[in-house]
């Protein structure tokens, strides 16, 4: 696990994910096999590697990722370092033949990331990129409706997302500096767009067009010593995409918003027979037959309560935290090798859009997105 001592790898992955794992007894494997994943901590700096493992008593750890790939008994690399590690380190565990499984965006471009999947399948290594929304309880409530036909025909998607990342200057800032630098591979474009690739492809199709303006709305920031820098990569981007069936997304993504929603990230999906609000872990619904009859009047308050006219949609079932979810079904890949999708080439998808997304913002053009082939 190379770059578990940042704030994603750590606590999602690492404590939320793998050593959830070994407290529920480790995976089930339902054939009277129990897999029980031990990590071996990987990353530059020695001391905070070394506090980790004291902290949750992890027994492998270590500065040297050569000699760990070296090593025979570990079979699987993950990856969740910084987008500009990624590459180098990835080809270099796909040459000491271990399975790989990493954050996206798995490249710092799409020729860097279609090369990470023809090495992967050349090499006859699983391989797997962590698509985390797509196993939040709110988005899978989406799909539930989604594959139960409740939308009819999907006439669009609206997507809100952000929240407000202080500059760092009197308050530190909730993300890495790096994050605002385009030469370290920073932007909201490079991270959101893979997520959204995945999301708007899986739940609704594959996306034909994208049409982006992203931004640098706050141009100087202060890095985590407190020293002030200039911000080289953009912090909001504004995207419509053309899905196959002719739905329309939009999404707007910022780290320059203030929250006036119920949830970090919303969605709202209009149909001709529904529609849903979806969240991080809440859905809910208003079908046509339920539909009020608003009529536009400004020259009098509104006299319904918006809000209150929409249905909740029951969970029916327990949801786990999403990242150890798909940490469960690639494992379960490696060992049983049972079906996965969400490997290196869908990977290589989101950081087409995202090349995409910039190339559009940087030409005022709308693009088309080809199917990508290896």
């Amino acid at each position: 696990m190379n770059g578990v001592t940042g704030r994603m790898g750590y606590r999602q992955h690492l404590v939320r994910s793998i050593l959830s794992l070994q407290q529920q007894g480790g995976l089930d494997l339902g054939d009277g096999t129990t897999l029980w994943p031990e990590p071996v901590l990987v990353g530059r700096r020695e001391h905070a590697l070394r506090a980790m493992a004291e902290q949750h008593g992890i027994e492998h750890w270590s500065t040297d990722l050569d000699a760990v790939l070296a090593d025979p008994s570990v079979e699987v690399y993950f990856d969740a370092q910084v987008t500009s590690a990624r590459e180098s380190a990835v080809r270099q565990a796909i040459a000491a033949g271990k399975h790989i499984y990493c954050e996206k965006p798995t490249a710092t471009s799409l020729d860097g990331a279609l090369e990470l999947a023809r090495l992967a399948v050349a090499a006859g290594v699983k391989h797997g990129v962590v698509q985390d929304k797509l196993f939040l309880p709110g988005l899978q409530k989406l799909k539930r409706l989604v594959d139960g036909g409740f939308f009819g025909r999907i006439l669009s998607i609206r997507g809100e997302f952000g929240y407000w990342v202080f500059e760092g200057d009197w308050q530190s800032a909730q993300r890495p500096s790096w994050n605002y630098r385009s030469e370290d591979g920073g932007g909201i474009v490079a991270d959101m767009f893979p997520h959204w690739e995945y999301l708007l492809h899986e739940t609704f199709g594959r996306v034909r067009t994208v049409q982006a303006l992203a931004a640098t709305h706050v141009p100087q920031r202060w890095d985590e010593g407190g020293k002030p820098y200039d911000a080289t990569a953009d912090d909001a981007a504004y995207g419509i995409f053309e899905l196959d069936g002719g739905a329309v997304a939009q999404i707007n993504s910022s780290w320059t918003v203030r929250v006036n929603r119920d949830e970090l990230v919303e969605f709202q999906v209009d149909g001709t027979h529904g529609s849903a609000v979806a969240g991080l872990r809440n859905c809910r619904v208003q079908h046509r037959s339920a539909t009020p009859k608003p009529v536009w009047n400004p020259d009098l308050p509104a006299t319904e309560a918006f809000r209150d006219q929409w249905q909740e949609v029951p969970d029916n079932t327990d949801f786990d935290n999403g990242f150890k979810a798909q940490w469960e079904l690639f494992l379960r890949h490696v060992v049983l090798d049972e079906p996965w999708r969400w490997d290196l080439t869908a990977g290589a998808r989101g950081v087409q859009l995202a090349e995409l997304g910039l190339r559009s913002s940087a030409e005022g053009r709308r693009f088309d997105v080809p199917e990508l082939s290896l």
